[in-house]
């Protein structure tokens, strides 16, 4: 599976990249809203900002998680378009932190699977401890999480609440559950941590009942995958 954030053009094309920003990326401080596709800068590496349409076209049985980055209605309308003209609406995923953002896609395009929301997993983290989560029905099909253990070690956040120690083991004893990830998984959802860039990393999120992580180094994953082949999923109710 891959991951995209998009992003789209002030020429209307939909476009990807991780950060609205292209200061980190290509050492120019504009955004990717504020260019035209044709001058948008080359990525540090020479390589060019990729079309969405192209990824599709080279990877159609792919299954992509696509995070919306923008509350844009016209980007929303274009990703749709685009997922509904390559017929990938059973293959990719609606991502977004924002509830109001994610409203307007699943309005946008009901039929493909979506994630939860920041707002909708702290709510399921409400009902698991409440214990009413098994009576609660769920429409999201995919939850996307950070690894806490990689945070101020392979990843250093932004946000400042984030570099506290006891928050992140706050966060890692309350969100790591693996009861909470079976009981997900048996009911037909994909728990997903990132970004797993280290084999010690991906044990821990595969410990924990993981049913798939996100990394930068996919040939890693691959050789620990191989080397520790995961259990037989359970069966789903």
């Amino acid at each position: 599976m891959l991951e995209m954030d998009c992003h789209l053009t002030s020429d209307g094309y939909v476009v990807i990249s991780h950060d609205s920003n292209l200061l980190r990326q290509t050492g120019y401080d504009k955004t990717v809203s504020s260019l035209r596709f044709q001058d948008l800068p080359l990525y540090k590496e020479r390589l060019e900002v990729t079309f969405y349409a192209d990824v599709f076209k080279n990877f159609p049985n792919m299954p992509m998680i696509l995070e919306v980055k923008e509350n844009n209605d016209l980007l929303i309308r274009k990703v749709s378009g685009l997922v509904k003209q390559y017929h990938r609406e059973s293959i990719t995923v609606w991502a977004s932190e924002e509830s109001g953002v994610m409203a307007k896609c699943n309005k946008q395009n009901p039929s493909m699977p979506y994630m939860f929301t920041m707002r909708r997993g702290a709510l399921l983290l409400l009902l698991f401890y409440t214990g009413l989560l098994p009576f609660v029905p769920l429409g999201e099909s995919l939850l996307f999480f950070y690894l806490p253990t990689i945070i101020n070690r392979t990843y250093i956040p932004e946000e400042a609440i984030l570099k506290k120690r006891f928050v992140v083991y706050l966060l890692q004893k309350l969100t790591m559950r693996k009861s909470l990830f079976e009981h997900l998984t048996k009911r037909g959802l994909q728990v997903q941590l990132f970004v797993c860039n280290e084999e010690s990393d991906m044990k821990a999120a595969f410990d924990v009942g993981a049913t798939g992580v996100m990394t930068d180094y996919p040939t890693v994953l691959t050789n620990y995958i191989n080397k520790h082949p995961p259990p037989p999923p359970p069966p789903v109710y």
